[in-house]
């Protein structure tokens, strides 16, 4: 496992031709000054940008119109100096200097069109290229030169790795070499993996050339979820996901608890700006990034922060001050994260993971939520993985079963474990019968849904059985997607469905959404739990990611709680903004509690820039006040500090569990459990 250091910095610099002066008002002492003042220990630095222009001599490409020294030479120097690591960054997919002088080097779709940034011949934007051109043995000599100049270097970091359906000279000669139809689209999307594959043997072995042990990053925006393929070409992980660039608050969490179970130290990377990616003048609340730096250590990562460098080449003085708000205070808190395993109740396996899809899943999405907010201590999974060490296994949704999984997760539940699952999960992937006895008759989907072109939406009611109901529900509640027609024979219900009296259509419709429920219950049932199952009709996950509503929320929680009773390791009664991780450091013999609170709010409108969707924000930081935590831990456990202040906190043990009341605090708080 290659280690990684806490406070690092993805120094973007992507830098127009036209822009005069590069690096000219770089000074070496207030480059070493203000990286130190914000408690900096890595920062990757460019060897060539998007624009694909050098930042030092090159052999191979072309050094920055503009740019008289060598840059790079100079910021790499002045930063191991100080004693801070120095990974070297290349972009990999844009690279704007090879499009435009090697035109035919580009990613063209099936309709003759270059695939860019910007729709149209006129828009701004970076041309994609071609994995499967001569690109990628330029792209491969550039990496080489660049270990050679800087075979010391702290790490190879490459970007934007993706290939899509390109139909380019190069593509479609490979295509008719290999025995590819590219009128095909699963043919064409065969040779972008391809093209993919090859890429990640070919840059990993030219960024080894000089050192086999140099550490190597492919970025995507994202670490695919059940792609352990690619996974050999990789040192480390980074969770690119920067809040307000579209990503949102609560994908960080979900990513990082996959990352979790990988073999691999890895990092979080948000970014100081206001928006996204490549924002000169927007600055990150500070209170933002010190809550965002506080959930990459509670959920077991280590931390970094994107910039972008102006082109003079002067660091920021005021985005370095609030850097160094949130690193003073993730150095101080380190010792109690350094080696630190989560503890995990549940598994939540991967929907994302099972159809292998480039980007995450709304079922993932919305289990994730749910058990986010409602504090369950949960990692995600893939079928590779270990279900042993888990008290219940979740699938979201949309997994259904084939014989390998089948043969798993039977010998999972004959260990004792429990299964969670939902809408068409645990049908069998080739017929419409469940793999599995859920003490009930299945009897296809519901008919009931709007017309064929919302085929995905439903229409019935549900009403859970008392105790499950949620706290301030007790009529039949809507659901917003279709159900799985079940009666429970042997199994316990969860409550009934009833129907609405029609389907809206223009022949008949009620009001402006849908006809209301009928007065008795269609006889289906919403759910059923057996002593090892339960199952939910609706596909309740995607169903709370895409609507929020809280009482589908509270039914789903409830339902989970009650079927695994007191095995669950914690309770307590934070609010659902509130966010809790559990850890253990085994050589420092203690346990570690994470409990983050800093409620996000939308602001601004739809922003074209992260795909129409608005800002999440944080700003305020207000006090958490009255909390109490619920945890079973060993009997060995007697004492509990609030760190790093070093605070004694009283310990109430409860049998085979202790009770934690905290004092009012805000953002971020860490409890050690210890033996005295």
């Amino acid at each position: 496992m290659h280690p990684l250091r806490y406070r690092q910095i993805h120094l973007d610099f992507h830098t127009a031709p036209h822009i005069p002066g590069i690096g000219e008002k770089f000074d070496k002492k207030r480059w070493q000054e203000t990286l130190q003042a914000a408690a900096v220990d890595s920062v990757t630095l460019f060897s060539k940008c998007h624009h694909g222009w050098s930042y030092h001599p090159t052999t191979v490409g072309k050094i920055h119109p503009h740019l008289n020294f060598d840059l790079l030479r100079t910021q790499y120097d002045a930063t191991k100096e100080a004693g801070i690591n120095a990974p070297v960054y290349l972009s990999a997919g844009f690279d704007q200097l090879a499009a435009d002088e090697q035109p035919g080097w580009r990613e063209i779709d099936k309709d003759g069109r270059c695939i860019s940034r910007g729709p149209g011949a006129f828009d701004a934007g970076y041309h994609l290229l071609d994995f499967h051109s001569p690109y990628l043995d330029y792209l491969c000599e550039q990496i080489r030169e660049a270990v050679r100049l800087f075979p010391d270097c702290d790490g190879i970091f490459l970007d934007i790795i993706l290939q899509n359906q390109s139909c380019g000279r190069w593509s479609l000669e490979f295509m008719k070499a290999h025995g590819l139809d590219p009128e095909r689209e699963e043919d064409r999307k065969e040779s972008s993996r391809l093209a993919v594959e090859k890429y990640y043997q070919r840059t990993t072995e030219a960024a080894k050339s000089v050192r086999v042990d140099m550490p190597v990053f492919h970025n995507s925006g994202h670490i695919p979820r059940g792609r352990r393929d690619i996974l050999s070409y990789f040192s480390h992980l980074e969770l690119e996901s920067l809040p307000t660039g579209g990503w949102g608050y609560d994908h960080f969490p979900m990513s990082a608890k996959y990352a979790h179970n990988l073999p691999f130290d890895f990092l979080g990377m948000t970014g100081k700006f206001h928006t996204t990616w490549g924002e000169f003048g927007g600055y990150k609340h500070p209170n933002a990034l010190r809550y965002e730096c506080s959930a990459m250590m509670a959920f077991g990562a280590k931390c970094s922060v994107g910039d972008q460098l102006h082109p003079n080449g002067e660091l920021d003085s005021s985005t370095y001050e609030i850097i160094g708000e949130a690193y003073r205070e993730v150095a101080s808190k380190e010792p109690w994260c350094v080696g630190a395993k989560q503890v995990f109740d549940l598994a939540v396996l991967s929907s994302e993971a099972e159809s292998v899809t480039h980007r995450e899943s709304l079922s993932d999405e919305g289990a994730s939520r749910v058990l986010l907010e409602s504090h369950f201590l949960f990692g995600l999974v893939d079928r590779t993985m270990d279900f042993s060490d888990y008290k219940a296994l979740l699938l979201p949704d949309d997994i259904r079963i084939d014989t390998a999984l089948k043969t798993k997760i039977d010998a999972y539940l004959a260990q004792g474990g429990k299964l969670i699952v939902s809408g068409e999960s645990g049908l069998w992937k080739d017929r419409a019968e469940f793999a599995f006895n859920l003490g009930a008759d299945y009897e296809g989907l519901s008919p009931c849904h709007p017309p064929e072109n919302e085929k995905n939406r439903g229409h019935d009611y549900v009403l859970p059985v008392p105790g499950l109901r949620a706290s301030f529900v007790g009529q039949p509640q809507i659901m917003y997607e279709r159900s799985h027609r079940i009666r429970a024979t042997e199994a316990e219900s969860l409550g009934q469905i009833f129907d609405p009296y029609f389907n809206r259509t223009w022949e008949h419709f009620c009001s402006h959404q849908h006809a209301p429920n009928q007065p008795e219950p269609s006889g289906f049932d919403c759910g059923v739990r057996t002593g090892s199952i339960l199952y939910f009709a609706h596909p309740v996950f995607r169903h709370y990611r895409t609507f929020g509503a809280v009482a589908n929320r509270e039914f789903i929680v409830r339902a989970i709680r009650a079927f695994l009773g007191d095995s669950l390791a914690l309770a307590t009664n934070l609010p659902s903004t509130a966010r809790v991780a559990l850890t253990t450091q085994p050589e420092e013999k203690r346990m570690v509690l994470h409990v983050l609170y800093a409620p996000a709010i939308q602001r601004g409108g739809a922003i074209q820039l992260l795909g129409g969707k608005g800002i999440e924000v944080i700003e305020d930081l207000p006090l958490l006040t009255g909390a109490a935590i619920t945890l079973h831990v060993p009997p060995s456990v007697t004492a509990a500090r609030l760190v790093p202040q070093e605070v004694p906190l009283p310990l109430e043990r409860v049998g085979d569990r202790v009770k934690l009341c905290l004092p009012d605090f805000a953002c971020h708080q860490m409890i050690e459990l210890t033996s005295v």
